[in-house]
């Protein structure tokens, strides 16, 4: 059971508007304390932070944002979802209501934009939690930097034209829906289940369900940010920063393939019994991790070996 149970007293739906997009936060409430940002992955929704963030809300004056594409944000006019786009859509939300220096938990797609953003702007971001958002593994790109610029036009434009084609997944109720989800993920309780399914699609006019994000999301790009302009980023964060992983996740952990050395005042914490969902799988120890770090990281220092917490 998740330790912080959602009481029905859920957040404020706003909007703000970024590159001509509508794009949709919400908003927990409490403005007179410190802001807090939480990002969610890809193929998510900002719903997924709700028992993080009613954990929080007393503390924090918490906004979540749904990325374009996703949730109830506007799809990208073009159908192209670049990383700049995702990081100056972030970037607007931060400009716009005044946040900085901001602290920021970010999951996945939402911690490779929190991480860029936080090496764009190093005195807007107060501290940072980024879960598995460190992106591809060095390994995978080295295998990916083999094809050259052609054969990775080429995949994107085959890749593009089945998008085109393809017609958003349609379930015949939300209990379909919902074994979806729970296929996705077995950690979910089915409480978790059923509310990231109900926030995360819409009814369709025939009655059916679909996803709410946009399946051009799914693409891969030809071409993106160097490795050298990434690692140049990280190296420019000044605030205290933690990478979350889960022990039973697919993602590399920077401590083992070395990604670390470019973070000057990073901190990495594997969790057992957790995929990549961690916030989702060990909500507990997550909140537990998250509350012990922001107390801490005004206070934190640069470390010469950064160190490896494993939470039971």
């Amino acid at each position: 059971m998740p330790a912080a149970t959602l009481d029905g007293s859920g957040p404020t739906s706003r909007i703000y508007f970024s590159q001509r997009l509508r794009l949709h936060y919400v908003d927990w409430g409490n403005p007179g304390a410190p802001p807090l940002l939480l990002v969610h992955g890809g193929r998510d929704h900002c719903r997924n932070w709700d028992w993080v963030a009613a954990a929080l809300r007393h503390r924090w004056h918490i906004l979540a944002p749904d990325l374009r594409g996703h949730g109830d944000s506007q799809w990208s006019l073009s159908s192209n979802y670049t990383m700049a786009s995702y990081v100056y859509d972030l970037a607007q939300l931060i400009h716009q209501q005044e946040l900085a220096p901001v602290t920021i938990i970010a999951h996945s797609l939402g911690g490779m934009i929190a991480l860029r953003y936080a090496g764009i702007y190093p005195e807007n971001v107060k501290s940072l939690i980024s879960i598995e958002g460190l992106g591809v593994s060095p390994r995978r790109l080295v295998e990916k930097a083999k094809r050259g610029i052609a054969e990775r036009m080429q995949s994107w434009i085959t890749e593009q034209r089945a998008l085109a084609g393809r017609l958003p997944r349609r379930y015949a109720s939300i209990e379909d829906a919902l074994q979806r989800m729970q296929e996705a993920n077995r950690h979910l309780s089915p409480e978790q289940a059923r509310h990231l399914t109900t926030h995360g699609v819409n009814q369709n006019e025939d009655g059916t369900y679909s996803w709410k994000f946009d399946n051009y999301v799914r693409a891969n790009p030809p071409y993106e940010m160097t490795t050298a302009d990434k690692e140049a980023l990280w190296e420019r964060i000044a605030c205290p920063t933690l990478l979350v992983y889960g022990k039973e996740s697919w993602a590399s952990n920077p401590l083992q393939d070395g990604r670390i050395r470019h973070f000057h005042s990073a901190r990495v914490v594997s969790i057992e019994n957790a995929g990549h969902w961690v916030h989702h799988d060990r909500l507990e120890e997550f909140l537990d991790l998250v509350g012990r770090f922001l107390d801490g990281a005004p206070q934190t220092r640069p470390s010469d070996a950064p160190q490896d917490d494993v939470s039971i």
